[in-house]
């Protein structure tokens, strides 16, 4: 199994399940259509090439966001403004606040590690 096709779902009674990446996977998570997956954590991987579209939050609880492989700037919104973080090395990650606007500009292209609740998840254009 690879993550970038199959991600896990850590449910919060310490049990995983493995879930097929279908094309219509995000569009029933984020329209309460798979409700089993609320509880819990998805571990899954995303390889990019270019800044995300979007903004995005997670109401549900804090995301883990990890460098596997080339660079990229994780923007958090604040009320202080934009508050970036840079990922440089293989390792580096950002802990993402509960309800935390956030998107990602990409230095060179990358993958990166994602630990996030899926309840809730909110997208939002980049203005």
């Amino acid at each position: 199994m690879n993550l970038h096709a199959t991600y896990v779902h850590l449910r919060d009674d310490r049990s995983g399940a493995t879930l097929e990446l279908t094309p219509t996977f995000w569009q029933e998570l984020t329209s309460d259509q798979r409700p089993e997956l609320d509880p819990g954590r998805l571990v899954m991987v995303f390889s990019f090439t270019e800044d995300w579209p979007t903004w995005e939050r997670h109401p549900a609880g804090d995301e883990v966001v990890v460098l596997l492989a080339g660079e990229a700037t994780l923007i958090l919104e604040a009320e202080r403004g934009e508050q970036p973080h840079h990922l440089g090395r293989p390792g580096d990650f950002v802990l993402v606040p509960q309800g935390a606007w956030h998107t990602a500009r990409i230095t060179r292209p990358c993958t990166l590690l994602f630990i996030t609740p899926g309840e809730g998840t909110e997208n939002r254009p980049i203005a």
